[in-house]
Order: C-alpha cells, then structure tokens, then sequence
C-alpha cells in the first residue's frame, strides 16, 4: 500500500473517500452478496466501475472475494474484519444523513 498521510481523517478518506466504496460498504455490511446483487443494490454503478473498486477495497484488505471453482464461476463478496471495523463510522453517516434530512425539510 502507498504511503499512508499522517492525519487520520485524510488516511479514511483515502480509503473510502469515493462514493462508491461507502455504498460497496454500506450493502456488504448486511452479509455476503454476489457480483449481480451488489451491483443491483447499488444502482447506477456500472460494472466496470463496480469491478475496479471491489479490486481496490480487496487490494486494501477491506473486502475478501471468494470464487467457488463452478460453471459458471460464482464469486461472492464480503466485508473483512478491517472493512467491517468501518460500521460505526457508516452509521454515523446515516444518523447525520438523518438529521440533515430533517432540518432541510423544516426549512
């Protein structure tokens, strides 16, 4: 891995920084899912997008990619235990997300 920066909050950004990566985390978080599904739960990613960042986050070692030797291949995606630790910080998102919705709306 690159040099890391010395202040942490731009070390997290480097990691998961872009938006696909929080919501590559965001729906793994839930268990393992399969190329297909992720990229249906996801939306508007396309695959070539979607396959580049799964390759980094594993480079990273925050996401393991499991191929099971079938026809055809099944490849199935999860969080590691480094990827996982980053439930509090996506939850965290979710509650500011919240209450940002909220204040809009009385606006």
């Amino acid at each position: 891995m690159q040099d890391l920066p010395a202040c942490p909050v731009e070390t997290t950004l480097l990691l998961i920084g872009d938006k696909w990566k929080v919501l590559i985390i965001r729906d793994l978080l839930s268990g393992t899912m399969r190329f297909g599904e992720l990229k249906k739960s996801i939306g508007s990613i396309s695959q070539k997008v979607l396959t580049s960042q799964l390759r980094a986050m594993e480079k990273q070692g925050l996401v393991h990619r499991e191929v099971f030797p079938e026809v055809p291949p099944r490849v199935e995606y999860s969080l590691t235990e480094l990827g996982y630790s980053l439930k509090p910080i996506l939850d965290s998102m979710f509650v500011w997300g919240e209450n940002f919705k909220k204040i809009k709306k009385a606006d």
